[in-house]
Parts: structure tokens; sequence; C-alpha cells
């Protein structure tokens, strides 16, 4: 078998994501500066701990989208490693049926012999040549080590 290693990461999403987390992070520390004096017609007034949860809420709020640039999908010949926003999983190519990429699909699937589907939110549409790419390499892989099954030393 090929010692070939395939890895993939969404482009565009990552982009959004670290965009999205730069301008909520600038944009809660502007309000943070802004919260300074009496809080209306009541007795509070803002104080510097105030300020300084409200950058926390900030960061905290960056650190949820920069969550969504945590897909990635890396495959050999001996399997396949997919790390989803939420989850990872590690399969031996014995038990992938097909790499599949649906038409409308918003993300490419590994289906399984038990006849479950994975999603590999790294290969998404949005990246297109990119994942045609990433799901043509993942389909060669694939078929390498069916080939190796068969006995046929040189797969197509």
């Amino acid at each position: 078998m090929s010692d070939a290693l395939v890895t993939v990461r969404p482009r565009r999403i990552r982009v959004v994501c670290w965009a999205s987390a730069a301008t909520l992070l600038v944009v809660f520390s502007l309000v943070a500066t802004s919260l300074t004096g009496r809080t209306g017609d009541g007795y509070g007034t803002f104080q510097r701990g105030d300020q300084l949860a409200m950058i926390g809420l900030g960061v905290f709020g960056a650190l949820g989208i920069l969550l969504f640039t945590r897909p990635r999908v890396v495959a050999d010949a001996r399997g396949v490693r997919v790390r989803n926003v939420i989850g990872s999983y590690e399969l031996p190519w014995e038990v992938v049926r097909g790499v599949r990429f649906d038409r409308g699909a918003p993300w490419a699937s590994l289906e399984l012999h038990d006849d479950d589907l994975l999603p590999m939110v790294a290969l998404q549409a949005a990246d297109k040549e990119l994942a045609v790419e990433g799901v043509r390499a993942l389909r060669r892989l694939h078929q390498a080590h069916l080939a190796a099954l068969a006995g046929d030393p040189a797969p197509r």
C-alpha cells in the first residue's frame, strides 16, 4: 500500500470564523469601554469589573465561534480520522463502504458498512474544488485499500 497522507481542512469557514471572532471581540471591547458612569436613574454605576466582564464575554463568544474552525480529515493507508466541530472518530478502512458527496449536501460523508453515515464537516461544499479534490483523494485511498485486500498489487 502507498504511504500517501491526505489532510483536508475547510478554507472558507475558517476565514469567516476568524473574521467574525475578531469583529465580536472588538465590538465587545468597544462596548466595555463605553460602560462608565451611572446605570440610569438608579443608584448603580458601572465599574471596572463590569468592563472586564464584558470583554470576557467577548472572549468566550469569539472562542465559541472558533470552534467551527476545528474540523479536519486526515487519512492514510490504514484508515481515516475525522474531527468535526464536536467529536472525533478514528476508523480503519475496513469499516468504510464508501466516500459520499451527494448533490446538494453541505458536506461529504463516510458511508459505513453498518449503514451509518459519518459526516465530514471539513469537506464542505462551500469550498468547491478543494472539497472535490479531498473527496477524490479519500476515494483513491479507499480504493487502494480495497485492492490490497483483493490481492491486486497495483490499484487503478
